[in-house]
């Protein structure tokens, strides 16, 4: 199977994802994940059509996608992984959104970075397994907030989530629920900012994920096949 075959199943079971809620496709946006996976298959994916990418890892994003925006107008790359604080400078510098932001320190240290650009964020908001990150719940979700809206250069885009890797359906829909929540309530809080972004949904909950109100899936295995290496 190639990409381009991958990437027209993916959207035929997102439109069917869409339809069963009463949604429209346009409301869901597609990242292709490209972790381990080589500069080829992105400019695969881009002839297909793909717009939009996410690394787990500050290093190989740069070594892959070094003038890859400024050759592919239209191009947009996210930071999806856990970032250390020591590479929070070279991730606002080169990423145009850091999604897993997850804790007070790195707020601190990307808002204190003079990158001469506004940085996207997602607050990341644990609902998984313990060893996942993420801000715990909601109060502590809106206190976050408050100090990414302190400093100017940092830009609030929405949440992002992680539900737990099971076979159950329920406990990932208690997951993405919780992230929904939790949006209305930051809306609530903040509504002269923007936290439209519902990043949630992987390869083997997608489709779950759209049902509960995702606006942006992160696939990557279903797209590129399985990765070369961990």
């Amino acid at each position: 199977m190639t990409v381009v075959s991958n990437l027209l199943r993916i959207e035929e079971r997102l439109s069917e994802a869409c339809l069963r809620s009463g949604r429209k496709r346009e409301e869901v946006r597609l990242m292709g994940v490209t972790k381990f996976h080589d500069r080829a298959a992105v400019e695969e994916a881009w002839r297909a059509g793909l717009r939009l990418f996410g690394e787990n890892r500050v290093q190989e994003a740069r070594e892959k996608f070094d003038g890859f925006r400024e050759s592919h107008p239209g191009a947009e790359l996210h930071l999806i992984g856990s970032l250390q604080r020591n590479k929070a400078k070279s991730a606002a510098l080169f990423f145009d959104c850091v999604e897993s932001v997850d804790r007070d320190a790195l707020i601190a240290e990307l808002g204190g970075i003079s990158a001469g650009k506004e940085l996207r964020v997602l607050l990341e908001l644990h609902t998984g397994e313990e060893s996942k990150r993420g801000f715990p719940g909601e109060d502590s979700l809106l206190r976050a907030a408050e100090r990414v809206l302190s400093f100017p250069g940092l830009k609030p885009a929405g949440i992002m989530t992680m539900a737990p890797f099971t076979t159950g359906e329920a406990p990932v829909r208690a997951a993405f629920r919780a992230a929904r929540k939790a949006r209305e309530r930051l809306e609530a809080a903040f509504p002269q900012n923007d936290w439209s972004c519902l990043s949630m949904g992987m390869s083997n909950d997608f489709e779950i994920a759209v049902e509960e109100g995702s606006t942006l899936v992160r696939i990557g295995t279903v797209l590129f096949g399985e990765r070369a290496h961990t």
